[in-house]
Order: structure tokens, then sequence, then C-alpha cells
């Protein structure tokens, strides 16, 4: 008989049961002299003794503006050391970080900080093409005449006040060091007591995950999740205090805070920010001049690293591991990872914001095959099963919904239950919306997101195996597969396609590429050439725009 699509990840490590303070202390009385941070864009470099002594100073400056454990203290600006700090500083008095992506606009900024009930919102001055003051100044008008602390927001009436971590800070504001001087009116044992009265399954991060239709939904996230998939991540990658990794993701989303922050934090290993945000470059300076051993992107960072100009003439050697992840991964970006970048132990995670992130993953001894055809087994402590549209678990090898269940799902949307119970059955079993297989030896294969395929004239068609194939066209840098209205079968196959620099190739020609080799129903109907695809700042492509874009761009449904 067929083996059941079921896994349970190995149990011999045990879990971490201490609150993300807990753990930072630990970590700072083990490697006190070791180089901790590294924050490149800003010159400065923290020892764990340095950076414990920053991330104390400002939790006791989070007291002394009155957050109590428990209330939400809002947090959008790019990566730099501030948002290291806050981070550790906010978990050592049990308020929860509410990460606000530093791409959003007012609605989505006001939307956040309301839902969630932002007492305080740590700020960035500017970046990219938001002036973030002028927002505030937009959302909040009552700030600039507010004494600190005592803001009375008719838009926002939970929120107290903002942080700014600009040079000049806005009327009303209250500056980044202005907040750390306030640290002097709280004692070191009040900052202690404080911390004893936390419990590692309290909430202590809320991450807005952005849905396609209707509003975010706010990820809550206790200690013991993100605490310990930071652990178990870093532990698969065989981290310790000699490793030195360089995080280019964004500190908003889980890979940068969690599989970076925190797998550094248990692991004694230095955090290294390359920019403010993903630049190629950056990225591969930081890895050749800081001798980095480790180095996290999404599919598309890599691409851009591997096809960078100047990547040819720096000495990436130091480099051994590192993940790949927040998207499936094409073999042959994969292979050029391994041999140009020499990282030979580079590992693929899967998961969501709601599974802290990570739920499978591949092993360093993972041979080739594995690491491009599968995002790994299951993680330790986590179960995984496959299930179908009745909810019940599938043979090996069929398709079905993978689902997680285990210490990493999360405690529920914030302030939402109608949606929590939609994602959480009463098992706790977290229903992640992809569609995946499980070979006999326990590896997941993902398929695509349930909302992702194609049924065109009847056939399933699912964009990953497409994608994998056009990628083996030696033009091809980058494919993204979708399917839009048909009348006569459906849906039809939409390619976008990004072309390595100075390759050119005729939409027709990588049609006839694909005959033969490929089902005819699976050849791209539409090819269409980008430079780039509609991202979320994570580095997730938008599929959904991409569809708006087509169905527009090819007139569908109009007459």
């Amino acid at each position: 008989m067929n083996l059941p699509s079921y896994t349970c990840g190995p149990q011999e490590k045990p879990l971490l049961a201490m609150t993300i303070g807990a753990a930072f202390d630990q970590t700072v009385s083990r490697f006190a002299e070791r180089e901790a941070l590294v924050v490149r864009e800003q010159g400065l470099r923290y020892t764990w003794a340095e950076l414990a002594e920053a991330v104390d100073r400002c939790a006791r400056a989070f007291i002394a503006i009155g957050l109590q454990p428990g209330e939400r203290l809002g947090i959008w600006s790019p990566n730099r050391a501030e948002w290291c700090i806050a981070q550790f500083a906010s978990a050592k008095v049990g308020v929860i970080l509410v990460n606000i992506n530093p791409a959003y606009r007012l609605n989505e900024l006001e939307y956040a900080l309301k839902q969630s009930g932002c007492r305080w919102l740590i700020c960035a001055d500017t970046f990219k093409t938001s002036d973030y003051h002028a927002m505030l100044g937009e959302l909040l008008p009552e700030l600039a005449t507010s004494a600190t602390g005592a803001l009375h927001s008719h838009m926002l009436p939970e929120l107290r006040g903002v942080i700014s971590l600009g040079r000049q800070p806005a009327d009303g504001m209250l500056g980044w060091q202005q907040l750390q001087a306030l640290a002097e009116q709280v004692g070191p044992e009040q900052l202690r007591q404080c911390g004893e009265q936390l419990q590692f399954d309290e909430p202590i991060n809320i991450q807005y995950t952005s849905g396609t239709t209707g509003f975010p939904k706010g990820a809550t996230l206790s200690h013991y999740n993100i605490l310990n998939n930071g652990y178990m991540v870093g532990e698969s990658l065989g981290l310790t205090e000699h490793d030195r990794l360089v995080i280019p993701v964004p500190l908003y989303h889980c890979f940068g805070m969690v599989m970076g922050n925190l797998g550094c934090l248990t692991h004694g290993s230095t955090m290294i920010y390359p920019s403010a945000a993903f630049e190629p470059l950056a990225a591969l300076q930081a890895v050749a001049e800081e001798r980095a051993t480790a180095l996290y992107g999404v599919p598309t960072m890599f691409i851009a690293m591997l096809d960078h100009p100047e990547r040819a003439g720096m000495d990436l050697s130091s480099l051994r591991t590192g993940i790949m992840a927040g998207a499936t991964c094409p073999i042959e970006v994969m292979k050029r990872v391994i041999a140009e970048m020499h990282m030979s132990e580079v590992q693929i995670a899967y998961g969501m914001t709601e599974t802290s992130p990570v739920s499978t993953q591949t092993g360093p001894s993972d041979d080739l095959e594995r690491r491009v055809t599968s995002v790994g087994r299951t993680q330790p402590h986590l179960e995984s099963k496959i299930v179908d549209e009745h909810g019940h678990v599938v043979p090996r090898g069929q398709i079905g919904e993978l689902c997680t269940r285990g210490y990493s799902v999360m405690l529920g949307y914030w302030n939402n239950p109608e949606a929590t119970r939609e994602a959480i059955d009463g098992a706790r079993w977290m229903h992640t919306g992809d569609l995946a297989t499980m070979d006999e030896e326990g590896y997941v294969k993902i398929v695509g997101r349930n909302k992702d395929m194609i049924i065109r004239g009847g056939e399933n068609v699912y964009p990953r195996e497409i994608e994998e194939f056009l990628f083996t066209h030696e033009a091809v840098a980058d494919v993204q597969v979708i399917g839009v209205p048909d009348s006569k079968y459906g849906e039809e196959v939409v390619a976008w396609v990004k072309l390595h620099p100075g390759h050119t190739v005729e939409a027709e020609a990588l049609r006839e590429f694909c005959k033969g080799r490929i089902a005819h129903f699976k050849i791209p109907r539409h090819i269409k050439f980008v430079n780039e695809f509609p991202m979320t700042i994570s580095g997730k492509v938008q599929k959904f725009r991409m569809r708006e874009v087509s169905v527009a761009e090819l007139g569908i449904g109009q007459h």
C-alpha cells in the first residue's frame, strides 16, 4: 500500500523554552567580544557586548516612554542598525513589534497601525521615493503641535507618539537619540524585573501578510514561534560563532528578522547588513570584504548578483552556505550559485509568515537534484501532510494542499478570529494554500499555489513546470508563467520572460524550443519580454499584478 503523504521532523534537538530576551543575554555572556552586527551603509560595528549595551539602553527607554508588555510598537524603516536594536529591545520588555513594509503608502500604513492598535511608531525619514515624515504629517496633522508622547489623533486614537530615525525629526516627533537619553530614567533592575515576568508563549511580533484580495492580515507570532524557527534554520545550516551572514533581505520580513537576526542570535554568528534595501553590488561587496561564510536571498536576488558585471572580479571564496527562499529556485540558477559563488552547501527553505516562517528545508548533504526539485523535508519538531479538497491525506506522489503543524504555527491573525479559523483548523493544522507532492523519502515539492494553477481545456497546468523548462534555454535569465482567461480553452498560458544581458530571442523561437519537449497545452500562447517583474519588497513575484497587466494588454474581455 502507498504511504500517506505525512511526515514528522526529527526530535533529537530540544526546542528552546525561553524568551528572545533570555536567549539574547545567553549569547552575549558566551560571545561578548565577538562581532555581532555590521551595518555597512551606516559604518557601524558592534560586538555582542556593545550590542547588548545598545539594546538594554533602548529597552529602558521604551519603559520610560510608557510602553507596557503586550502593547504594540510599529517599525517602518528599511534595514539599519536601529531596526535590529529595536527588535531585541522590544522583545526584552515584552512589547509586540509590528513590522511595517517600507514600501507601504498612506492607506496601508494607516490600516496596519489602526488594526494592530500601535502605541508608538518608529520610522525612517525617507526611503527611495517615500517621504515618511511628509506622509505622517498628512495622516497625523495633530502631531506637529503635540507634546512628546501625548498625541491625540482623530485617525489613530491609540497612537501616542512617533520616534524618528532621521537626523532632523519633524515637529512633534521624538528623535532616536532623544529616546535613548530617556533610558536614564529607568534602572537596569527595573528592566531585569520586567524581563522575568515574560513568558515564551506570549506574542512578540505582528507581520502583515499581503493577501492578493482584501486587507492584509496580521500574523501574530510568539517568542517561542520565531526564536525556535531561527534556531532550527541555523542548525540546518551548521551556523556557529565563526559564521558571518550577509542579510540583503528585508528585516521587516521573516526572512530577515527571524532566519537572519534570530538565526545568528541563537548561534552567536555575525549579522551583516550590506545596504538599506537590496543592491546586488552592495551584497557582493559585503561578502567579499567581510569574508562572509553565508548569504541569504530570493532567487531574483541571486540572479541579479550572478549577472552583475563586477561579480567576476570579486573574491567570494569565503562563502560556504546560505538560503534561497521566497520562491522556488530554478535549476540553472542553483548550479551557478554553487559553481560561481562557492555556496556548495546552499539550502532551499520553504514556508510562510504564518509558520514563523520555515516549515521544510533541504539539508547540507542533499544532492543538487533534491535541492532544485524539492523544498526539502519537514523541519525538526514539525509535521507536514498533503490533503485533497475533502481534507483527506493523499498517497505519496499525489498532488494536494500542503499543511503544517507544530511549534511554528502562529498564535493567529491579530484581532481576526474569522480569518484565523479559515487558516488553522481544529487540529491546529495551518493550511498553506500551496499545492505540493511528497515522495517516498518525505521530500516535498511545491507545484504551485492553489490559485495559480491554470486549467486549460480541462488539463491542469502547473506554472512551475513550464518555468523550469524555459529556464533551460540559454537566453532566459528569469521567467514567470501565469494563466489568463480564454474563450476557447477556459484559460491560456502566458510567460513573462527576462533575458540574460546581451542575449536576444524571438517569442516564436522560444515556442519552437518547447515543441516536442513539453506537452502542447503547456506551451505559452503569449510571451512578453520584460526587464523586471512586479514584486513585493520581500522579493516575491506578484502574479496577480502580472495577470492584470496581461489581461489589459491582450484586450481580454473587451469587445
